[in-house]
């Protein structure tokens, strides 16, 4: 991956031939502040409606909507992003088993780099190795994996017709997971409880869940987003694996070896013998990456901007079901209503039954 802009990492030569970052950091921010204006200048020409909390309006934009920050990253990786052939992109919408994708797909593409007490995984949290390609414009250039040309691994939760071009002119391969609707509304209203900036208190979880049910929640309609990319998976099934969280946890091992082998890192018979495949899982486990020092507790990270979750608001409970402790009967039939009427058709309700 890289960026058509013509922002320079290198260190600027001052006359005393000392490297000077600040001119550079200086240079940076002025590019910065100027696509910002742009986007925000756009933007401000969008349809706006209520959020989930009051200083968080959605913003519609080709029929999904965002809040700005997301809609601003959106804007600069449709602008700037050039995928390549070799990375692999991890796709989703939010709350959907992306952190959990993210450790796995590092754990595969680096499992001969690194022994089972030096993996990364074990002192970052996945969010900080596998970046969101809409962060860029936000974090750009604190996180390192943008400037390391030996890093493919990036993620996304933009909606499938919104990705940058270069995505499909590169023919980089995608994964997407998708969830289970109502767990997918539960997690994610629990998740934006814990955000730590101050947008206000989040409403209450019938207009929440009213509102999700009308597509309007973070990149959402979420019905859409999962449809875009099983349309896309069925067109080219050679490039998009797309799976779902629940037959996933179900049975983990034989999707993290076909997880493996449509990246290109398909385990060996040797590695499958000696347990490498059961080393990947239990690394990745929900309970493993919870318990880790790096996401427990509220420390929320400072080499980024921007980030107003704390490591551990990303590890809830990782369960199948959690929905029937929160949502009525008529709440869960009017989802399981709409998600049927939006696949009919589609053959996804019955893709990995």
């Amino acid at each position: 991956m890289s960026s058509s802009n013509s922002l320079s990492l290198s260190p600027i030569e001052s006359s005393t031939t000392i490297p000077s970052h600040h001119h550079e950091v200086e240079r940076e921010q002025t590019e910065f502040e100027k696509n910002q204006k742009r986007y925000q200048d756009l933007i401000s020409t969008f349809p706006h409606a209520k959020g989930w909390k009051p200083k968080a309006p959605m913003i519609q934009y080709s029929g999904y909507w965002f809040i700005e920050p997301h809609m601003e990253g959106c804007l600069y990786a449709q602008e700037f992003f050039q995928a390549r052939s070799i990375d692999l992109l991890i796709c989703s919408s939010v709350k959907t088993g992306t952190t959990w994708l993210k450790a796995l797909t590092f754990a595969i593409v680096n499992r001969s780099r690194f022994d089972d007490s030096s993996n990364p995984l074990l002192k970052y949290n996945p969010h900080e190795l596998v970046p969101f390609i809409e962060n860029e414009f936000a974090f750009f250039p604190q996180i390192d994996a943008f400037k390391d040309k030996g890093n493919t691994l990036f993620a996304t939760h933009i909606p499938h017709g919104l990705l940058p071009k270069s995505v499909a002119k590169s023919g980089c391969k995608m994964v997407y997971i998708w969830r289970e609707p109502k767990d997918t509304f539960i997690s994610l209203w629990t998740f934006f409880q814990k955000q730590r900036l101050d947008y206000g208190p989040l409403i209450t979880l019938e207009e929440s869940f009213d509102m999700f049910c009308r597509g309007v929640s973070v990149f959402g309609p979420y019905l859409d987003h999962v449809l875009g990319y099983w349309k896309a998976y069925q067109e080219n099934p050679d490039h998009i694996l797309f799976l779902k969280y629940e037959t996933m946890k179900a049975d983990p091992l034989s999707y993290v070896k076909r997880l493996a082998q449509f990246m290109g890192y398909e385990f060996t018979v040797e590695e499958e013998k000696e347990g490498v495949v059961e080393k990947v899982v239990s690394l990745c486990s929900f309970e493993t990456l919870k318990n880790l020092e790096v996401n427990v507790g509220d420390k929320i990270r400072e080499d980024i901007p921007y980030v107003h979750f704390s490591n551990s608001a990303y590890f809830r409970k990782g369960k199948v079901g959690d929905w029937h402790n929160h949502l009525t009967p008529e709440m869960a039939a009017r989802i399981d209503g709409l998600m049927h009427e939006k696949f009919k058709g589609s053959g996804l309700l019955e893709h990995d039954q």
